[in-house]
């Protein structure tokens, strides 16, 4: 049986709500996180988080941000930031003409890696960095340069559910770190029962969902649960998921679709593929206990509180989970560009620089929270554009 949870009659009033949500999340980027909003209450339907449709933003890139030049690009990865990716490719498309050429495959974060270590794409998409493992093929694989891991998409990982008759939902980080061990099998278990005061939960078994496939959305909401709830998942952060239990499913989309046909699923992707199927989200526990809810603005005053380290050249997020402030929602992700800072093909080279310059222009950067992510400051703008201006 097929479950549409959380629309309500309400789909008439995404758009507004988005539009109005976007802008809040242009305003949050870059702030100094002194942002009064409660996070005890509203809903928790993916319809009051802030976008993730794909028909919000279609708009093409200026020219003043798009700096064409004529060939092909190939690039695969992270599915997290498919849906931004996709829009940024038609916007320099549609400016630069047929002469130019770019695809972008979301196999996931694992074999986008793979891929351009082994030379079967231009660059990559990965929601975590280049691990020390990884570092040393992916600087053979550039000859002459050292292979770059450059955050440039941050996005929002939401707790997707289906119970039905419940659109609003509480979970700690220690609940779900027992549901995503499977030590918590039943909706009405009295852990959730706590985290939920007043509302009716049913005695329905828990279905919980992961990614199969090697996936930075799992690594980044696995150490978000190890970070901020280690005695209930002790296990280290890993792009194959280490909870133990539950159905392995093949990319967000899949992950989406099983919790959305399954009544009693939970399952985690990023956040337009929970929008896309009409799921609610949670609110989620942060370190101090606090539910914070799924929104544009509360995600990025958390990523605004990350460490960048940009030692060799790189521009690597590094979250502060112990962070707790009410207005900042801790199960996030930076997806990365993973790129040779020398040694690119020189044919290639003008419309690999551009591209991605243009995905760290305030242009493209400002679409983003219309599209469920969540922008850069203009700051890290800035940093990011300098690294792919430099390309060689």
């Amino acid at each position: 049986m097929k479950i549409h949870a959380g629309v309500n009659g309400r789909s008439a009033a995404v758009g507004a709500g988005v539009l109005a949500l976007a802008m809040a999340g242009l305003t949050a980027c870059g702030s100094d996180n002194n942002s009064s909003s409660s996070s005890s209450g509203g809903s928790s339907s993916t319809s009051s988080a802030a976008g993730g449709s794909s028909t919000g933003s279609s708009s093409s890139g200026s020219s003043s941000a798009i700096t064409c030049a004529n060939g092909t690009l190939s690039a695969q990865g992270s599915t997290a930031q498919q849906q931004a990716i996709n829009t940024f490719i038609k916007n320099y498309q549609t400016k630069c003409g047929n002469s130019t050429n770019i695809s972008y495959n979301g196999t996931g974060s694992g074999p986008g890696v793979t891929a351009f270590t082994q030379k079967q794409a231009d660059f990559a998409g990965s929601d975590y960095p280049l691990a020390a493992s990884q570092q040393p093929q992916a600087d053979q694989r550039c000859g002459s340069g050292k292979a770059l891991s450059v955050g440039t998409v941050p996005g929002v990982i939401a707790v997707m559910y289906n119970i039905p008759n419940v659109s609003k939902l509480n979970l700690s980080a220690s609940t779900l770190g027992k549901i995503f061990n499977s030590k918590i099998t039943k909706w009405n278990d009295a852990a959730i029962q706590t985290d939920n005061p007043g509302v009716t939960l049913p005695d329905l078994t828990i279905q919980t969902f992961h990614r199969s496939d090697g996936s930075g959305t799992s690594y980044n909401f696995s150490n978000y649960l190890n970070k901020t709830a280690p005695t209930d998942f002790p296990t280290a952060a890993n792009k194959q998921w280490p909870g133990s239990g539950g159905q392995g499913q093949q990319g967000s989309k899949g992950v989406a679709q099983a919790v959305q046909s399954t009544a009693g699923a939970i399952g985690y992707a990023e956040v337009s593929y929970a929008t896309s199927n009409h799921l609610n989200t949670a609110n989620i526990g942060n370190a101090a206990g606090k539910f914070v809810p799924l929104t544009v603005p509360n995600a990025a005053n958390f990523l605004n509180q990350a460490k960048v380290d940009t030692s060799g050249g790189n521009y690597v997020f590094n979250f502060d989970y112990t962070y707790a402030a009410d207005d900042a929602y801790p199960a996030v992700l930076v997806t990365y560009e993973i790129v040779c800072s020398s040694g690119n093909e020189s044919a290639k080279l003008p419309e690999l620089k551009g591209f991605l310059n243009y995905l760290s222009s305030s242009d493209a950067q400002s679409q983003l929270p219309n599209l469920g992510y969540v922008s850069l400051s203009s700051s890290q703008q800035s940093a990011v554009a300098a690294i792919y201006s430099g390309l060689s």
